[in-house]
């Protein structure tokens, strides 16, 4: 039971590790940008499995640090509550209890929760991905020639 914890943790590790350089640059010469540079629309795709695989990744690479920052808090909590679930149902297997049944019931409902958090994070970066060239300067004024009313103002790309 221990070896599978380890290389559980081995394994999480490596993907830690491995997302830290996917993010690394390659050593580029000194040329300055074109003058009108293209800005890439993100694939919507990519930022989902980015976040489904670690969650707050795709959120982090959009620079919506806060949302991938909220993700990845919750998946630590959870990741806690169920190893910590799993060492408890090791003792009491261990001591024959009677509450055995209800250890197993809350370690597979933090580990549904994890499963949940992966694919609202996924959701959340493939949703952000498709808004990413969206107006962020949205703004409510009163309409032309005194009506009552709002108008909303949308600068639209040339």
């Amino acid at each position: 039971m221990k070896s599978c914890h380890y290389s559980t943790m081995r394994f999480c590790l490596l993907l830690l590790l491995a997302a830290g350089f996917v993010g690394q640059v390659s050593a580029q010469t000194n040329t300055p940008p074109a003058p009108e540079t293209i800005v890439s629309r993100p694939s919507p795709l990519g930022y989902f499995f980015r976040s489904l695989v670690i969650p707050g990744w795709g959120q982090a690479a959009l620079d919506r640090k806060l949302s991938g920052g909220l993700f990845l808090a919750f998946e630590g909590v959870a990741v806690g509550m169920a190893l910590k679930a799993s060492h408890e149902m090791r003792y009491l297997e261990r001591t024959e209890s009677g509450r055995l049944e209800s250890k197993r019931a809350e370690r597979s409902d933090w580990l549904f929760l994890i499963g949940v958090n992966h694919l609202f994070a996924g959701m959340e970066a493939y949703v952000s991905a498709n808004l990413f060239d969206f107006p962020g300067e949205l703004r409510a004024q009163r309409l032309p020639d005194g009506r009552r009313g709002l108008g909303l103002t949308l600068p639209l790309p040339r």
